[in-house]
């Protein structure tokens, strides 16, 4: 298997477009994660169900975040997708989030090309508060049966802040390449 890392590009995140990975479909409450070393998906834990994730779940290809992982995006769509596709998307804002003591931002996109919504989507807003208390609610205890208290919700950004962290982990990614 190719590594997602080497042959697909961040995107054009400047014009709000990035490229994601899914890991993660919505509704899974298995822990699956890139091995950049290894080149594939690994199944790194099974979740209670309770804990299944509220959207689909990926990351950005040549991105290290602060917590030394791709940075991690939330995908917004109404059905699952499934693990290894990978999307043109669109950046509507970011979650500002701490685990462990290490920032592990998520940049929450839409598909580029989503016409069934015809595109309707165009910020955080437009996914009204309660999508926002579910993911938060989600991030906020979805360790507590293993480690309470060991995760953070900081806030939401909206894309200029979600272009500026990227920004900052494409510097890491390439600090860390050369």
């Amino acid at each position: 298997m190719a590594d997602f890392n080497q042959v697909l590009e961040t995107g054009d995140y400047q014009e709000g477009m990035v490229n994601t990975v899914v890991e993660i479909p919505k509704g899974s409450s298995l822990k699956v994660e890139w091995d950049r070393k290894r080149a594939c998906f690994m199944l790194d834990r099974v979740e209670p169900a309770i804990f299944a994730k509220p959207c689909n779940y990926g990351f950005i290809p040549q991105t290290l975040d602060e917590d030394g992982d791709e940075l991690d995006t939330l995908v917004v769509t109404d059905e699952p997708v499934p693990t290894g596709v990978w999307m043109e998307a669109r950046i509507i804002g970011v979650l500002n989030f701490i685990d462990d003591g290490e920032a592990d931002h998520k940049v929450v996109v839409v598909p580029a090309d989503d016409r069934h919504t015809g595109n309707a989507i165009k910020s955080l807003d437009d996914l009204g508060e309660r999508w926002k208390q579910q993911v938060e609610h989600h991030f906020t205890h979805y360790k507590d049966l293993k480690k309470p208290g060991s995760t953070v919700v900081e806030g939401w950004g909206d894309v200029e802040a979600a272009k500026a962290v990227i920004a900052e982990s494409i510097e890491r990614y390439n600090a860390q390449a050369a």
